[in-house]
């Protein structure tokens, strides 16, 4: 039991020198990954897309 609370006493004294994000940088973070995601989407689907007209117009 003493390893436990040892852990959870050095993960709290790590965490006080952890720089956490402002409010309005997690934010800005977040529509980051969401508007590249939504991109990288896009990106595939047409490949996909393509990829199987050309498949279909030798197989068929």
């Amino acid at each position: 039991m003493s390893k436990l609370t040892n852990y959870l006493k050095d993960t709290r004294a790590e965490l006080v020198h952890v720089t956490w994000p402002t409010r309005s940088q997690a934010i800005a973070f977040t529509v980051l990954v969401v508007a590249i995601s939504i991109i990288v989407s896009f990106f595939l689907g047409f490949f996909d897309y393509l990829f199987t007209l050309i498949i279909q117009k030798f197989v068929i």
